[in-house]
């Protein structure tokens, strides 16, 4: 299985989210081809009512503490309740380019 399929299933099972976008970003970061070592994260989830954000990321990277032991670099994450999704218009924040980092060739 890979890295993101593990991730959406684990974040299926566990949030029951409304949403779920689980990008690989690999790619844009000096990373061997193939990677799965950069991660965006969308979830919407009534699991994150009345939690802060960093109650909500704390939640998300209890729920992947094994993959981000080792499989996961870097992990960008948008914690959504169904609320906040709708103010929103089912918009998600671009992503930053790549700071930096090695390179690989």
């Amino acid at each position: 299985m890979s890295v993101q399929s593990a991730i959406t299933a684990k974040l299926e099972s566990d949030l029951a989210p409304q949403h779920l976008e689980v990008h690989n970003e690999s790619h844009m970061h000096s990373v061997p081809p193939g990677s799965e070592s950069h991660f965006k994260l969308v979830i919407v989830s009534d699991h994150f009512d009345g939690a802060s954000l960093i109650k909500r990321h704390q939640m998300v990277n209890r729920l992947l503490a094994e993959h981000l032991k080792g499989q996961i670099h870097a992990l960008s994450m948008e914690t959504l309740t169904g609320g906040e999704w709708a103010a929103r218009g089912g918009q998600t924040l671009a992503s930053p380019d790549c700071r930096g980092g090695s390179k690989h060739g």
